[in-house]
């Protein structure tokens, strides 16, 4: 068989099939057809003297195979053996479209090309071509020439005889098998050799034989040198569709984060806080200036609506243009290519970087338009400052939107990207403006824009008016610094070193928009007056545990120090809610009476305020009124251990001592553990964990957090109804009355620690609960009231629940035969002294209902008093 020049491309894609058959015996599996079978039929007709030597001479490399063609028959194949001197095979030909799509995809054909000039010059000058096509093996039997051997490897050639007329194929085979053995044709190669040789010298095999053997050793270098480059070939195709299907999914991109950012949202996606390399201002393209976009394709990727991703004349045109100019006038890089490279991969100088970010240019492409990628780049290209995208970078350099620059600082802008730091106009003004003057000649040769205009902002000089990125401000700066604090609750220590996360949280602006300005009042109107400096207020969403505002001070530029979750503070009365709350768990009726007597219990003497004492009353009037000794006297017939684990199951998570002082609170908690607390109650018993972290999203877009708060019953229903009934009566008829609401009932408790340090209110409707702290950092005393702590409740729910639907608290449950789900452990004391009571000096005296009076002020102890209903005017 005959082949007319080597194709190297279709070469190596044969290896993918089954090397096809080039000639093939009886049997009716060959796909060629003999050149009787073709006479007999009037089909591919044996050539012509002169069409064989054009086939000859022809150097295409297609090859050409009949289809439909029968078997040959035996007598035809041994004739077709021993006919005349122009009996030729037919051609093969292939179609390779599919090699060819491969090779113009991987835009390696110039490559290909070379390797076959090189593969022809390796073959010795005999050798035209060779063919790779392995024919099924043939049962068909041709004639025994003179040589005793068959083989398997035939070399054909035409031989012009001097001393004969007649021409003879000679068949070289180099596998020996017995003369007997059917012969077998694996690998064909045929070549046209003119060969002086007599008809009778065929019987001389030894001449023969050393010219097969002569001829081995060139032919098997060609086909070790083709092997290896087919393998080398296949190696590197297969290497680059494993590094495609190992690309990550390029729809993240809308989602993408830069590591070491910090994004913080409230609840209706309002950036509360970016920190780190984050870009602050996000822009549609149909936003951005056709002139800005135009701009940065001059200079960066002129042809980016002619590539697919990767632009090899480009990468020619920017080494060109670089060497005349001896400077970086051009990058060889994409635009799409440095978006692959800041999204997923980062500037480290390897060739697997290099051919991955091709591929991934590449994918690119094929998935997203030629508009989507040209916003996500311009709104991530880092250009210096901190600024990334092109609205940060039009902020930070010109104090300006993108939609009022003007051409010469759009070239500015544009020229940017290759080294933001080294062509910055706050860094480097005149080689900033030679840089912009570059763009400005890049952008005329792409006739973007007119001589006469490029001129013109040539001569314009380069003014900058910077400005500190956007959203360096925080706001809600108290929400967020208690955002920043719990979020490695949530994630991993590695997802937060890594970074670009973004933070969803559960914040209503406007309900921290009313709450700071409440605490702001607070503390310049009602603080000057009472002599506190500091206020924080938290209100939480009560059946999902959603912190829905948070302020932790009155400034958070004076003093990030956050009142509402750092700080720790006696509670005062306020921990008196939650001893009830654990009495009435405990089956305990609030109809059940206390006498409030002087009383000494193992040393320790509960007062209260102004030590008067008022004889025998109920729970609920004890409660209502902030009656000390009757507090002290319920949690030791409930008990320390029951009452504290009630506590922490509400929501309390510091630590609380088992003294009988902590019914007066005298255990420190913070303001956000309180009010999820008394959260609990207004959830009829359910405790769910106030929380303000909604979703974590990492840099790639994916969900790595999700808050999944479930309630937890940990109080029986009727045993919070009636507690919640309780409180109701503090607003109503008790110390909480300024914090009462004209369109809806209200629960809740006022508080104040020892020496009037701490004031409190703690309060709630049914969908939310709000707390209420005012007093010094230095723990120096107040001169104001627990009732003005209620009023600035007040102010705050007023304009929170505003339109909100009105919900009633649940009815007071049958009392009768009512079983608590709580077990009391009630107190122990080993000594109790009634009527008696701890004087000055230390000493235990009896009782004075009626004591001279004294002009100074009374000593107090362990929050030991009572609060007045109301000491303040407007009250």
């Amino acid at each position: 068989m005959r082949f007319e020049g080597l194709n190297v491309a279709e070469f190596f894609s044969n290896i993918k099939d089954k090397l096809s058959k080039v000639t093939k015996g009886a049997g009716g599996n060959s796909d060629l057809e003999s050149p009787n079978a073709a006479n007999s039929t009037g089909l591919n007709s044996r050539p012509s003297p002169a069409e064989s030597s054009a086939r000859t001479t022809d150097s295409r490399s297609e090859y050409v195979v009949s289809e439909d063609a029968e078997p040959p028959e035996e007598p035809e194949l041994a004739s077709e053996y021993s006919e005349s001197e122009h009996d030729e095979y037919p051609i093969v030909k292939r179609d390779w479209e599919g090699l060819r799509r491969l090779i113009a995809w991987l835009e390696i054909e110039p490559q290909i090309t070379s390797l076959q000039a090189k593969g022809k010059g390796l073959l010795p000058p005999g050798l035209t071509g060779l063919g790779t096509k392995l024919p099924e093996k043939s049962d068909s039997v041709v004639p025994e020439i003179s040589a005793p051997q068959n083989t398997e490897l035939q070399t054909n050639t035409e031989i012009q005889e001097i001393s004969a007329p007649q021409n003879t194929e000679l068949q070289i085979n180099t596998q020996l098998q017995e003369n007997s053995a059917p012969q077998n044709t694996e690998l064909q190669i045929n070549t046209e050799l003119q060969e002086s040789i007599a008809p009778e010298e065929e019987s001389k095999p030894q001449k023969k034989t050393k010219k097969r053997f002569s001829r081995r050793p060139r032919f098997w270098i060609a086909l070790g040198i083709l092997s290896l480059g087919s393998g080398a070939l296949i190696y590197g195709l297969w290497i680059l569709y494993t590094l495609d299907k190992g690309l990550p999914d390029v729809n993240d991109l809308s989602a993408f984060n830069r590591d070491g950012t910090l994004t913080i949202k409230a609840a209706d996606n309002t950036i509360l806080l970016q920190s780190g390399p984050a870009t602050r201002d996000k822009l549609k393209l149909k936003e951005i200036p056709e002139l800005l976009v135009k701009a940065f394709i001059s200079i960066e990727d002129r042809r980016f609506y002619e590539h697919r991703g990767v632009d090899y004349q480009g990468i020619a045109r920017s080494i060109g243009s670089n060497v005349i100019a001896r400077d970086l006038v051009q990058g060889g890089s994409t635009i799409t290519q440095q978006l692959a490279r800041v999204v997923f991969l980062n500037q480290e100088r390897s060739i697997k970087r290099k051919v991955r970010e091709a591929l991934l240019a590449q994918k690119i492409e094929r998935e997203l338009t030629k508009e989507q990628v040209l916003e996500r780049y311009l709104n991530l290209v880092y250009l210096g400052s901190d600024a990334y995208g092109v609205a940060d970078a039009a902020w930070v350099f010109f104090s300006k939107p993108v939609d009022k620059l003007t051409l010469a600082e759009m070239a500015t802008l544009a020229g940017l990207p290759p080294a933001p730091s080294e062509y910055s106009p706050l860094v480097n003004p005149n080689l900033a403006k030679q840089r912009r003057n570059t763009v400005l000649q890049q952008m005329q040769e792409a006739k973007v824009i007119t001589e006469a205009q490029a001129k013109e902002a040539q001569a314009e000089p380069l003014k900058v008016k910077q400005s500190q990125p956007k959203r360096f401000k925080v706001v809600a700066p108290y929400f967020a610094s208690y955002i920043r604090k719990e979020l490695p609750r949530y994630v991993s220590k590695d997802a937060l070193e890594s970074g670009g996360l973004t933070v969803e949280t559960t914040v209503d602006l406007k309900w921290q928009k009313i709450a700071e300005q409440v605490v702001k009042d607070a503390i310049e109107v009602d603080g000057r007056r009472q002599g506190f400096e500091q206020a924080a207020l938290v209100s939480i969403e009560t059946k999902t545990g959603e912190v829905k505002a948070l302020v932790g001070g009155g400034s958070f530029k004076e003093s990030q120090f956050n009142r509402a979750t750092q700080a720790l503070r006696q509670p005062g009365s306020t921990f008196k809610g939650l001893v009830y709350a654990a009495a009435m768990g405990a089956g305990f009726s609030p109809y059940d009476s206390y006498e409030d007597a002087p009383i000494i219990i193992d040393g320790y003497q509960p007062n209260n305020y102004g030590k008067k004492f008022s004889g025998w009353r109920s729970i609920s009037d004890a409660l209502r009124s902030s009656v000390n000794v009757v507090a002290v006297k319920v949690l030791m017939d409930v008990g320390f251990e029951p009452a504290m684990k009630l506590a922490k199951d509400m929501g309390i998570k510091s630590k609380l001592s088992p003294i009988y002082s902590l019914a007066l609170g005298s255990s420190e908690v913070n303001l956000l553990e309180l009010t999820n607390a008394y959260g609990t109650l207004a959830s009829e018993g359910n405790f769910i964990e106030a929380h303000g972290i909604t979703k974590v999203i990492n840099q790639r877009g994916d969900v790595i957090y999700k808050a999944n708060f479930k309630p937890k019953r940990v109080l029986d229903k009727d045993s919070a109804a009636i507690t919640t009934w309780m409180l109701e009566g503090v607003v109503t008829g008790g110390t909480g009355g300024p914090a009462s609401l004209a369109d809806r009932a209200v629960a809740g408790k006022t508080g104040t620690s020892e020496k009037v340090r701490d004031l409190w209110f703690i309060g709630y409707i049914p969908q939310v609960v709000t707390g209420v702290w005012l007093g010094n950092d230095d723990n120096y005393p107040t001169g104001g009231t627990s009732g003005t702590a209620a009023y600035n409740w007040r102010d705050f729910m007023s304009q929170a629940v505003k339109g909100m639907p009105v919900q009633e608290f649940p009815k007071l449950p049958e009392l009768e035969g009512r079983k608590g789900s709580i077990k009391a452990k009630p107190v122990e004391p080993k000594e109790i002294i009634r009527g008696m009571i701890v004087n000055e000096d230390g000493a235990i005296v009896p009782y004075n209902p009626n004591p001279e009076p004294r002009r100074r002020e009374p000593v107090y102890q362990e929050p030991a008093y009572q609060e007045p209903a109301s000491q303040d005017s407007r009250y």
